[in-house]
């Protein structure tokens, strides 16, 4: 058999070479797409049978909860949080995961906790239940399917703030923080269950929509003008500066609620801009030495104060979204897995203007004349001894 020519083996070699390199240069360009699909149930959510709901008369329902949650004393803090965590679930077996999913929790108490329940930790007594949250394949894509299962997940968050207001409230004054998906949620939750009652809307501190994209021009509640107003809204969504596939990722996936408590997409509406570091919803610029203290709280155990890194970031709201400078410190940057890179990053650039911003709103409302302040709790039951009562007749 004759030899094949040099030329010939070269020609092959160099065939070989490039489609290899057109493999690589795809699986790079699609990357987001192939990584997402594995995330996919592959089920139409209208035949999927979700994990059982839960039950919020009972702790395990609960991922924070204070020890005695329907007593409070005045070595308390001033006030209570009710904290709707973000997608923690990836995805693939369910559209929505199960609340004793281990991975799912793991990451809230690793990630999330620390980084955006912690700087609440020191204003008021901390709720957040576990619901049956929609995965993180659901934010990455528009299908009916995915709106469907975040949805569903609204019934439970919804069910957990009317267990928190009949058996814990006590007619305290209370702030609503919601994450990513929580803040969405939380969005409908307040022009559901706190606006439609004036008792407990008087309650309401502030509600602080963290990376949350809310219509200016319809939002659930009065937006923050000032860094001492009470009972206003706080929402956001951020992009680092020149980080133009974030800015179109956020005009492109972002969904907000109509009036009819359905998710459509924000089709060029602008989005309410709160900066941080102002204290407002406003377009001036806000210099990094405004920074009260960004900080990396993974890992932490729970209710530790982390270190605070000031003067780390500036800020300023452009066309609806938070521009934010990129930190320095290497802690103050993604890392982890395809997965854990599209979930809320593992540290909280504006950790110490939260807690600030926090204390001064429930500050500006019990000092408010108008608040009604709760009755102190009962916190000791004494025996009384009753004497026989004698009948008098006239």
């Amino acid at each position: 058999m004759a030899e094949r020519p040099k030329g010939f083996k070269r020609t092959v070699s160099a065939a070989v070479v490039v489609v290899l390199a057109l493999v690589i240069m795809a699986a790079f360009v699609w990357r987001d797409d192939i990584a997402s699909n594995a995330l996919d149930p592959k089920e139409p959510f209208q035949t999927y049978r979700p994990p059982t709901a839960p039950d919020y008369t009972r702790r395990a329902a609960w991922a924070l909860l204070p020890a005695h949650p329907e007593v409070w004393t005045t070595a308390d803090p001033a006030a209570d949080v009710f904290f709707v965590g973000p997608t923690s679930y990836d995805g693939g077996p369910h559209w929505n995961s199960p609340i004793d999913d281990v991975q799912a929790d793991k990451f809230f108490r690793r990630v999330v906790a620390p980084n955006y329940a912690g700087p609440f930790v020191r204003v008021g007594r901390l709720f957040a239940p576990r619901y049956r949250q929609a995965s993180l394949y659901t934010l990455l894509t528009l299908r009916e399917d995915a709106r469907d299962a975040r949805r569903f997940a609204y019934a439970d968050v919804a069910a957990a703030f009317r267990q928190y207001l009949a058996a814990d409230n006590k007619g305290r004054p209370f702030i609503i923080v919601g994450v990513e998906q929580g803040g969405t949620l939380a969005s409908r939750l307040i022009a559901d269950e706190v606006i439609r009652d004036p008792s407990v809307r008087a309650r309401l501190a502030a509600a602080y929509l963290i990376e949350t994209v809310v219509s200016a021009d319809a939002p659930p509640l009065t937006p923050c003008a000032g860094p001492r107003q009470a009972g206003c809204l706080a929402a956001w969504a951020s992009a680092f500066e020149h980080d133009v596939e974030r800015v179109q990722a956020l005009k492109d996936r972002s969904l907000i609620w109509d009036a009819n408590g359905e998710l459509e997409h924000i089709s060029g509406r602008t989005p309410l801009c709160f900066n941080p570091l102002l204290g407002a919803v406003s377009n001036a610029p806000a210099p990094a030495k405004l920074n009260l203290g960004a900080a990396n709280a993974t890992g932490l155990e729970w209710g530790a104060r982390p270190a605070f890194l000031t003067r780390q970031v500036s800020a300023r709201c452009e066309d609806g979204i938070l521009r934010v400078s990129r930190p320095k410190p290497k802690m103050l940057k993604s890392a982890g897995s395809w997965a854990d890179k599209r979930k809320v990053p593992g540290y909280n650039l504006f950790y110490g203007d939260l807690e600030a911003d926090a204390k001064r709103r429930v500050a500006a409302l019990t000092s408010s004349p108008s608040f009604v302040r709760p009755a102190p709790p009962i916190t000791e039951v004494r025996a009384v001894k009753v004497s026989r009562v004698h009948r008098i007749d006239r």
